[in-house]
């Protein structure tokens, strides 16, 4: 049977009403949705190749053609994934595809593609923006493994360098931008682990007037802030954390303009393309079977954030909580926040001193059962961990100081499993066999 442009009739009319990257229908297009539940439901819903319910795995790793020309117009560009022809699945993969249009719909940006790890998608972008001599401006809190490819891989590797500054400090953020070489503000929505939040319309009118691109990290806060909406150019996720939910996916996202993603997808010059940071499609699968149900676990997350803060403050516990009055970026969260999402997972508690910071997580654990003592976030149980000496490690002793990190902050990130007054009976029960014991702890 000869192939022809349109040996998928029914894909190719679909084709017309969206572009390749477009996640939604066009009845969802007259609405424009704002709640990313909301825009995540009226996607477009991908069916099995039987009529199942559930989308089909596309599991190749590379695609067939009918008539030799065809193969010679894909790779001119004459044919592409737009038009249901795929070459290779390191380029572009139906079932990534699909996972990276619902990404797109719940950030609110025209495009996303998914990686194989979260520092694949940031890593990834960065190079795409910057050239060879460039310079990025960034926040002096950020993950350790961020920070680490900023210092000094990128500097290294890549002749990219970074000027670092505290990004609650708008005059110190713009005085960093250096005409004609900054390509991009990197910030987190919440800063890993000092839950600082990000003012990012102030920090995107910064930028854009000095026409920087603003590059968010996200992993933090997905469904509670958008950060697309609020002016950014990019957003990146870590997958593996709050998306993914189970502690058992490695993966990433980056969300942004159709004509990043298809730079980055170019067969010459793309950094998805070229360093092959390629999702599994079975791994995309997964995942987009668990996005319909983010916005339940990120509301249980959240509630039961705000409500142990609330009472690990009332014990005279050092807790920082974005949803505290007392918080320096409350009423900033709250005026960016998406609505009925609450302020964010994960809660920090400073112990003042690491021997205390770990004594605390030993009884959490090996006591009272409250959570774990492990790296990452947004598992449905809660999860702990001294930040600087884990997760922020990278950073220097000054480094940490500049980024507010104390040596006895815990991080935790609050599950949901049990009940509410379970759990809390857990964490009052290793307080208490703290305090019998002598160990006490920093109070506010």
């Amino acid at each position: 049977m000869a192939e022809t442009e349109d040996r998928n009739a029914t894909n190719r009319a679909d084709a017309k009403k969206r572009d390749l990257f477009s996640a939604e229908t066009v009845t969802a297009k007259k609405r424009k949705p704002c709640d990313p539940a909301q825009a995540l439901a009226s996607a477009r819903h991908e069916f099995g190749e039987h009529g199942g319910v559930n989308m089909s795995i596309e599991a190749s790793a590379t695609f067939t053609v009918m008539e030799p020309d065809t193969m010679r117009r894909m790779f001119a560009g004459e044919l592409g994934p737009d038009r249901d022809f795929f070459i290779y699945s390191r380029h572009f993969n139906p079932t990534v595809l699909n996972l990276s249009r619902q990404m797109a719909a719940i950030e609110g940006t025209e495009a996303a593609y998914c990686t194989a790890s979260g520092m694949a998608a940031i890593s990834s972008v960065l190079l795409q923006i910057c050239s060879s001599g460039g310079h990025v401006v960034a926040s002096g809190c950020l993950y350790g493994g961020t920070h680490a490819l900023l210092t000094h891989f990128l500097p290294r590797a890549c002749n990219i360098t970074t000027t670092f500054v505290d990004a609650a400090d708008l005059v110190a953020v713009r005085e960093a931008i250096k005409e004609g070489q900054t390509k991009v503000l990197y910030v987190e929505s919440m800063s890993n682990p000092t839950l600082a939040v990000a003012n990012i319309p102030e920090l995107c009118a910064i930028a854009h007037d000095r026409g920087v691109k603003v590059v968010v990290d996200n992993t933090f806060a997905p469904m509670v802030l958008s950060p697309a909406r609020l002016g950014a150019d990019v957003v990146v996720h870590s997958i593996s954390k709050y998306i993914s939910g189970g502690a058992d996916i490695i993966a990433g996202v980056v969300c942004g303009p159709a004509s990043l993603v298809n730079s980055m997808m170019d067969l010459h010059q793309g950094t998805l393309m070229l360093l092959g940071p390629t999702m599994n499609a079975k791994i995309a699968f997964e995942i987009s079977e668990r996005l319909p149900h983010l916005a339940l676990r990120m509301k249980e997350h959240c509630q039961r954030a705000l409500a142990y803060a609330t009472r690990m403050k009332k014990l005279g516990l050092k807790v920082i909580y974005p949803g505290l009055e007392d918080h320096p970026q409350h009423e900033l969260l709250k005026s960016m926040a998406n609505p009925d999402y609450g302020f964010g997972g994960i809660l920090t508690v400073d112990m003042g001193t690491e021997e205390k910071a770990n004594r605390l997580m030993h009884y959490l654990q090996n006591c009272s059962q409250f959570g774990f003592m492990a790296v990452s976030l947004g598992y449905y149980e809660t999860l702990m961990s001294c930040s600087g000496s884990s997760t922020s490690s990278e950073m220097t002793a000054e480094e940490k100081e500049f980024a507010g990190i104390s040596p006895g902050l815990v991080r935790m990130s609050i599950g949901y499993s049990g009940t509410l007054e379970q759990r809390w009976s857990q964490f009052e029960k290793a307080i208490n066999r703290m305090q019998q014991e002598g160990a006490g702890f920093a109070k506010v």
